[in-house]
């Protein structure tokens, strides 16, 4: 069993009667196809199609449990209060302060969908009062599997959720009806527009830090994410990357030479020319 505990996590208690819907109504997850003993990941988006709060939303009882890093938790508090109106929702902030993780064996906690869909059982349980321990595992666990994470990976009010792979990973839906900044990531989807993505990078040397460039013929093609040693995560226009490839073309990670991937359970492969629209 590997196990770790996350540091700098909050967590939020959304129920009353009209808790479900209200929430359908509003995030993009569809909570209908939520089962018991599982996490989603999820999303606030401004009425742009944007992540304004990522998140990750379980049942607890009749209401929800929705995990988000500390940082987000009042505004999206605040916003959720906004939305609130005269729904039979009560909104509570609990008291834990960190997620202990285990995978690679059975446990207590709820399992993150976004993993199981790269094939891996990871299991999430709030607890306070720890110390964050084997975070590099999970950071290696993560770029193994392509999982970007907010603030990490890509800033809030700069993404969208076919950018860090929610479509695939379980946290998007096309068939529920209308939430907030549903019109524009649904004609992303149906005109295949989305030419951001959260792709994997392998060097034969350490990586630079957090925030570097991702060049190709001296131009940017997107921003290195999580790092750990070798590897790490990137945000690029896999159009550009593409091209690249298709070109025999290096691509650099500051100074560094790269080579990036996308993994197998997304079913995405690079675009072989530059020829396409924005995601924006």
């Amino acid at each position: 069993m590997t196990k770790a505990h996350l540091a700098s996590r909050a967590f939020l208690k959304i129920g009353g009667e009209d808790a479900e819907s209200f929430l359908q109504n509003l995030i993009t997850t569809d909570l209908s196809g939520l089962a018991p003993g599982e996490t989603a990941p999820g999303a606030l988006l401004t009425p742009q199609g944007k992540i304004l709060f990522a998140f990750l939303i379980g049942r607890e009882g009749s209401g929800f449990l929705l995990e988000t890093d500390s940082e987000s938790c009042d505004n999206l508090l605040k916003r959720l209060m906004m939305y609130r109106l005269r729904a039979k929702v009560e909104l509570d902030v609990l008291p834990f302060d960190s997620v202990s993780v285990i995978w690679d064996e059975d446990g207590e906690g709820l399992a993150d969908r976004r993993f199981q869909r790269a094939g891996v059982r990871l299991l999430r349980q709030p607890v306070t009062g720890v110390t964050a321990e084997n975070e590099a595992a999970y950071r290696s666990l993560r770029i193994g599997c392509s999982i970007p994470e907010a603030a990490d990976d890509f800033a809030l009010g700069d993404a969208f959720p076919h950018d860090v792979m929610m479509d695939l990973s379980g946290g998007l839906s096309f068939r529920k009806g209308c939430y907030v900044g549903q019109e524009v990531v649904s004609r992303m989807q149906h005109r295949a527009t989305a030419r951001r993505r959260v792709v994997q990078v392998f060097a034969e040397e350490a990586l630079p830090p957090a925030s570097t460039a991702i060049t190709a013929s001296g131009k940017s093609i997107g921003t290195l994410g999580t790092v750990e040693g070798q590897t790490g995560l990137a945000l690029v226009r896999i159009d550009k990357a593409g091209a690249a490839l298709a070109a025999g073309e290096p691509v650099l990670a500051g100074a560094v030479p790269v080579r990036l991937e996308l993994p197998g359970w997304t079913g995405l492969s690079f675009p072989t020319d530059a020829a396409g629209e924005d995601s924006a």
